[in-house]
């Protein structure tokens, strides 16, 4: 998450972050598959199984905020208004290469200029 990196989705699914993947060809059939599974359940099951999953899954309304709090005010420091100013300039929100590889991207904003005197650490630059 740090890094901004995006990741394949076998990557993502060596993470932990997805169950599993498919590859396109096989896509349609298993979601098919998996619609006539959920399909043959009483939805008064599928109701209690989701009220369960998202008793454990779904962030509370004060963590939703305690994110929003931390997240929001980084949008409005210097670095950040100039990164978005060069990402406007350059397509953000349009089908494209960038859109499609916004992490391998990042870099090429350079480090935003109130972090001249140190690095991205906090630590004093050796430079």
């Amino acid at each position: 998450m740090l890094s901004g990196d995006d990741f394949d989705a076998d990557i993502a699914e060596r993470y932990g972050w997805v169950n599993r993947t498919l590859d396109d060809g096989d896509l349609d059939s298993f979601v098919d598959t998996l619609g006539r599974r959920l399909a043959s359940f009483d939805r008064e099951a599928l109701a209690a199984a989701k009220a369960q999953v998202n008793r454990f899954g779904t962030p509370t309304d004060a963590e939703l905020q305690s994110s929003n709090d931390l997240f929001f005010p980084l949008l409005a420091l210097p670095g950040a208004h100039a990164r978005r100013a060069k990402i406007r300039n350059i397509g953000y929100g349009v089908r494209s290469d960038f859109e499609l590889n916004f992490g391998r991207y990042l870099p090429s904003f350079g480090r935003s200029s109130d972090r001249s005197d140190s690095d991205s650490w906090g630590q004093a630059s050796q430079e």
